[in-house]
């Protein structure tokens, strides 16, 4: 089969979904089901599952920008009906914005800047510092309030604003409304999760997260502020309070258009001990088999007031409901005693696979995306680090359920940077969908942003 132009079947893909939930769930205690994969027992209709990575396509790259990973052709699986190429390369890139004149802003943590990219019609588009000196800079966002737009930008150890007209080039008139942020600087030892990613709703409320400066400790449940946590602000930086915890490292912060309502993609603990006392001669035992497929990454809901679990109670995927807000096992290292009631947590509403580095989180429902899969949501899977075969390395999609709020069926939209000898070329991070209905991915490892583009 020529691979160019293989495609996979939407019944065969929901069908063998089907048929490996009656398995994992049919057969063995959990002991013996180790090695299974986690996977959603809450299937969708073929009809209504968009078409995902499934054509193994060339990625287009300017001669000008041949060089690290495009010395040689790649190729990525992505959906029938796109092209996808490579925009313009930015070393680490990362977080990204849409400017409302079609501009491209690019964060560099590594750097201390954000870049600005410009279209060209004529050739390569045009790429210069936005802004440059800053701790660790990470997210961005534009937000309109009354007559002014401005542009937010976290650093490590703050979150800015600079007032924004169309056309800038750099950035100006800069606002610290949030300070004194965690950070490696004023902590004075190891932070594990030192970048912090934001959001803004329509009620002018500010979003920041926190991630925690450890794998699992009870220290970041009572710091102050709290760390594995998100905190509301006016937009203005005022009225700061704690909005929810258990959140160990939330770096995909989005609200879904036409609400107030926050979702984030979360980073899971690693290492995690065997959580059961089930006479397999486990319980306690840190070892690959358990560890590469729990817990698992998270996409969730989040309400103000809700605790997701972390450090205390992890994710349970080896249920019946998948991974489909999971009950909650006790941590081993810091709750096998149950101290804390795993009973009272706000349950996970999407799980995925362990290890995954969930980071970038992306609504397309007001954006002009192809129609297919406008009402959805889009993660970027950074990828394992310390999985026995790796995982992630991807961009995944969720179909959207409008009256539920809630999403369907995880569908892979992009796939390819992870080959089959568990060698991987490229790290998503971040998406956005420009002016024009194209999706942009950064990858940070690649140093590059490409265009997914609709072909008919």
């Amino acid at each position: 089969m020529n691979l160019r132009n293989r495609v996979v079947s939407k019944k065969q893909f929901v069908l063998g979904a089907a048929l490996s939930v009656a398995l994992a769930l049919s057969i063995g205690t959990p002991a013996q089901r180790l090695n299974a994969q986690p996977v959603s027992a809450q299937l969708i209709s073929a009809q209504s599952i968009p078409s995902g990575a499934s054509v193994l396509t060339k990625v287009q790259v300017p001669q000008s920008m041949r060089s690290g990973a495009f010395q040689t052709d790649q190729s990525l699986l992505i959906p029938p009906g796109f092209a996808i190429a490579v925009y313009a390369r930015i070393d680490d890139a990362r977080f990204m914005a849409v400017a409302p004149n079609g501009d491209l802003l690019v964060s560099q943590p590594s750097n201390g800047k954000v870049s600005i990219v410009r279209a060209n019609p004529n050739g390569d588009p045009q790429v210069s510092d936005f802004v440059t000196g800053l701790s660790n800079p990470h997210d961005i966002v534009f937000h309109t309030i009354d007559a002014a737009t401005y542009v937010y930008i976290s650093e490590s150890n703050q979150i800015n604003r600079f007032v924004y007209k169309a056309g800038d080039l750099t950035a100006h008139d800069r606002q610290i409304v949030v300070k004194n942020l965690p950070d490696p600087n004023n902590l004075h030892t190891g932070y594990a999760h030192p970048l912090k990613n934001i959001a803004l709703d329509s009620n002018h409320k500010l979003y920041v997260q926190i991630g925690s400066t450890c794998n699992a400790c009870i220290e970041d449940t009572q710091s102050e502020p709290l760390r594995g946590a998100i905190y509301q602000y006016d937009a203005d930086g005022s009225n700061g309070r704690l909005f929810a915890r258990g959140l160990r490292n939330a770096e995909g912060l989005a609200i879904v258009p036409g609400t107030n309502t926050l979702w984030v993609a979360v980073n899971n603990r690693d290492n995690t001990p065997y959580p059961l006392d089930d006479g397999s001669g486990n319980y306690g035992k840190v070892f690959p088999s358990y560890v590469d497929n729990h817990p698992p990454d998270e996409f969730i809901q989040v309400r103000d007031g809700g605790n997701y679990g972390w450090p205390f109670c992890n994710p349970n995927p080896d249920t019946p409901v998948g991974l489909n807000t999971m009950p909650f096992d006790r941590d081993y290292d810091l709750n096998s005693s149950g101290t804390v009631n795993c009973d009272t947590m706000d349950k996970v509403t999407k799980g995925i696979q362990a290890h995954s580095a969930a980071l970038g989180l992306t609504f397309l429902q007001s954006t002009k995306f192809a129609d297919a899969y406008r009402n959805g949501a889009v993660i970027a899977l950074h990828g394992s680090w310390n999985r026995t075969a790796k995982a992630g390395y991807k961009v995944i999609y969720y179909p959207w359920n409008s009256t539920a709020q809630m999403p369907g069926a995880q569908v892979d939209l992009i796939t390819g940077w992870l080959d089959n000898n568990n060698y991987n070329w490229g790290r998503p991070v971040d998406t956005v969908v420009d002016l024009q209905g194209n999706l942009l991915i950064s990858d940070d490892s690649s140093g590059a942003v490409y265009k997914l583009s609709a072909t008919n």
